[in-house]
């Protein structure tokens, strides 16, 4: 179980350079995917320029966490429980934070994501 949670934990932070690569544009992960174009949020205060660089950050840091507590528990450490919760809960926070308020193509903009961020904190929580 150590095994599949920790590579299950490294590759769903890779999932995160991916978003990364598209919200600066490098690739488009999805033709006339727009994300994060759009924040209902952050849109109002800031240009999309500068929107996508706050994803792209925000990215990168949930990549980190995803990876760092997948090693930790390859490793067996400890702290692997506390980094992955907190970059859970960081995660789902911040692609709520830049859903464009449509329900539609949920699935583009993160929503599952925050699925299996929901998940992985609630069987954290009751199985370890």
């Amino acid at each position: 179980m150590k095994l599949f949670t920790g590579i299950f934990f490294i590759l769903h932070g890779l999932i995160y350079l991916l978003y990364f690569a598209h919200s600066q544009r490098y690739f488009e992960l999805k033709p006339g995917l727009l994300w994060p174009d759009g924040s209902w949020l952050f849109s109002k205060f800031i240009g999309e320029k500068s929107l996508r660089k706050l994803a792209g950050i925000f990215c990168i840091l949930s990549a980190a966490g995803f990876i760092l507590g997948g090693i930790f528990r390859l490793a067996n450490l400890s702290l692997w429980e506390p980094v992955i919760i907190a970059t859970s809960v960081f995660a789902s926070l911040f692609f709520i934070l830049l859903w464009d308020g449509k329900i539609q193509r949920l699935d583009d903009k993160g929503g599952i994501s925050v699925v299996i961020n929901s998940l992985i904190i609630i069987l954290l929580l009751v199985f370890f």
